[in-house]
């Protein structure tokens, strides 16, 4: 940690770190509080909870905290906001995070607090409208070194119009998992929302399944917007505020049309490297002919979405992480992954696996990710179908006053589910793309060949299920392994075991001889792979490329249950820390903190807390 803190430049106070609203400056707000001045004056039981029409937020700022404690600060985070070293020990920063002060005043344009509208698909079924229950946003914040703008927000910091029935809070439990895990999905180079502090509110006791101490997670990410942000409009038939909000994603947190992929026809024959490099940087004012579809700047636009999502999936399947409930609301607009409650890593590889214990049906387990991740987006096409479907048209101040004439709806229908279906061929083509890359990675492989699917990625798998064996240590086993070890069979047979649990294999129809002959049939392929792309003598280089990839630690179920326990029935503040930097930093041998905790934590789960499950309250 100390290392790679010390190549950060200075950083800035949290005062001075430059701060914008613009969100809140180009959408529609609530209109029972259309200003901030408004809302500052009124109190919070006028809020709601409400429907909220014709608007994307509600201004509203965080309810008061009572004896806050501060747990912990990402550094990471700090480094990526653009936070100088030990500004987490400034008393304003401590405000802020626990809810007690915001950044508002007429000279700073404005900025106030706010909580986002939308709905939401749950588990198939249309749940109406949602909403930030329990998230309320502070502001916009741009790192003066790398430029990108981030929007800061609060988790558990109170009621909002959108809390229905619910108190606004988060419970401690929920909240040292979302810190966490949030933080270490970065490490891995997953996309990611981020956690930058936790902070205990003792005094606030909260009702899910007992009793429990209230938190509040301040995290940020370069969009809060989700899918569910288009469904609540789609289905109140706001047109006007699809196009806006389509506009702003575009504009503002894409950085402008001309970044989105330009038009680019998939036909038979073309290959996923093909689809996944297509041509950037086309205005919004530019046409370019297209002999299968008439694409414009909003088709664009849902293809960029896709294919940010897509990407993202692809690092969740490799990586061997779930969600565990991607209803359209927890599904993010910049492909982000969004909203931690029932998330876990996977322990023995098990396809079916889900973490949600109320997911009966499985429908958010590990193996179906990817395709209910393309359902979300076809209901974001369908949100967006129109304008998608307009093509040349979408321009014409007769079609964005009246909407769809009668002589034009065939040839919209037809376009729009054309260019859906087409978009969902580059998904499938994206994610493969994504994931085979990943996948040679973990493998230690420079290079792609055909056979690698069927013979190291789905073979590796099937015999990880068949054998009851862990998901990610297999990888980082095998990182250790040269291929000077695996010239003979017996060679192969004998490092096969490296592979079990310390309590033996699981699996039906096996003994120890048969399991290990499987490994090594295996293993003898891998190796073949290896030298072709590394050659003889490069195992250290190959090794140390395959470490870099493969994480020695990640937080698992059984892990965070722990830190958990001891953080809110000991009082042991520090796990929290050697934890979070061991996340931060999921490659490494050893970190020098307590040297048995990081083997426990670094070895085999335990076996009766293997592929563990909970619920979605927080």
């Amino acid at each position: 940690m100390t290392a790679h803190l010390s190549t950060r430049s200075a950083g800035t106070t949290l005062e001075d770190l430059p701060k914008s609203n613009v969100f809140t400056s180009k959408l529609p707000p609530d209109a029972a509080f259309p200003t901030p001045d408004v809302s500052h004056k009124a109190p919070r039981e006028t809020l709601g909870p409400r429907m909220v029409k014709e608007a994307l937020f509600t201004y509203v700022r965080p309810e008061a905290a009572e004896e806050p404690e501060l747990l912990g600060v990402s550094p990471r985070a700090m480094e990526d906001l653009g936070l100088k070293d030990g500004e987490e020990e400034n008393p304003k920063f401590r405000a802020l995070v626990a809810g007690n002060e915001i950044f508002w005043s007429e000279e700073n344009g404005g900025i106030y607090p706010w909580a986002q509208c939308y709905g939401g698909w749950q588990f198939g079924a249309w749940a109406g409208q949602l909403g930030d229950g329990r998230a309320i946003s502070l502001f916009e914040s741009q790192n003066p070194d790398t430029n990108i703008r981030y929007e800061l927000q609060l988790k558990g910091a109170g009621k909002t119009p959108y809390s229905r029935f619910a108190d606004g809070k988060a419970v401690l439990r929920s909240s040292i998992r979302e810190y966490i895990v949030s933080e270490a999905l970065n490490a891995l180079g997953i996309p990611t929302t981020r956690a930058l502090s936790l902070t205990l509110v003792s005094k606030s006791k909260v009702i899910r399944e007992r009793l429990e101490p209230g938190a509040i997670v301040a995290r940020f990410a370069e969009s809060w917007l989700r899918i569910g942000n288009f469904d609540i409009l789609r289905a109140r038939g706001d047109r006007d505020l699809i196009r806006k909000l389509a506009t702003y994603i575009a504009e503002d947190v894409f950085g402008g049309w001309e970044t989105l992929p330009a038009i680019v026809s998939v036909g038979e024959g073309q290959s996923a490297s093909e689809i996944d490099n297509p041509p950037r940087g086309i205005s919004s004012g530019e046409v370019q002919e297209n002999s299968e579809i008439e694409e414009n700047r909003f088709a664009r636009l849902y293809r960029e979405i896709s294919r940010r999502n897509a990407k993202t999936v692809a690092a969740w399947q490799a990586y061997g992480f779930m969600n565990g409930v991607l209803n359209t609301d927890n599904t993010s607009i910049y492909g982000l992954s969004l909203d931690y409650g029932p998330f876990a890593f996977m322990d023995n590889f098990d396809p079916q696996y889900t973490p949600n214990h109320d997911d009966h049906m499985l429908r958010y387990s590990y193996k179906n990710q990817p395709s209910i991740i393309w359902w979300n987006l076809v209901r974001l096409g369908e949100s967006l179908g129109e304008l998608v479907g307009a093509g040349k048209k979408v321009d014409d101040e007769k079609f964005i006053k009246e909407g769809v004439s009668e002589e034009m709806e065939q040839d919209l229908i037809k376009r729009a589910e054309a260019i859906i279906n087409r978009t969902g061929e580059e998904y499938k083509a994206v994610f493969l793309a994504e994931y085979k890359r990943l996948m040679c990675q973990r493998l230690g492989l420079k290079t792609q060949q055909e056979s690698d699917f069927q013979d190291l990625f789905s073979e590796m798998l099937d015999t990880l299920e068949a054998l009851e064996l862990d998901f990610n240590h297999f990888f980082r086993r095998l990182s250790g392994l040269s291929v000077s070890e695996l010239e003979t069979e017996d060679q192969r047979t004998k490092a096969a075991a490296i592979f079990f649990h310390e309590d033996g294999f699981g699996g039906i129809g096996y003994t120890e001889e048969s399991a290990k002959e499987r490994i090594a049939k295996w293993l003898d392929n891998w190796r073949a792979r290896v030298l072709e792309d590394w050659g003889a003598g490069n195992d250290e280089e190959r090794q140390t490329a395959m470490k870099a990839v493969n994480p020695n630690f990640i937080p698992r179920g059984w892990i965070l249950d722990e830190v958990i326990e001891r953080v809110e029935r000991k009082g042991d503040r520090d796990v929290l820390g050697r934890v979070m930097q061991m996340s931060l930093n999921p490659f490494q041998d050893k970190w020098g903190l307590r040297e048995e905790e990081e083997q426990r934590f670094c070895g085999d789960v335990p076996k009766y807390k293997r592929a563990m499950m909970c619920s979605c309250s927080s």
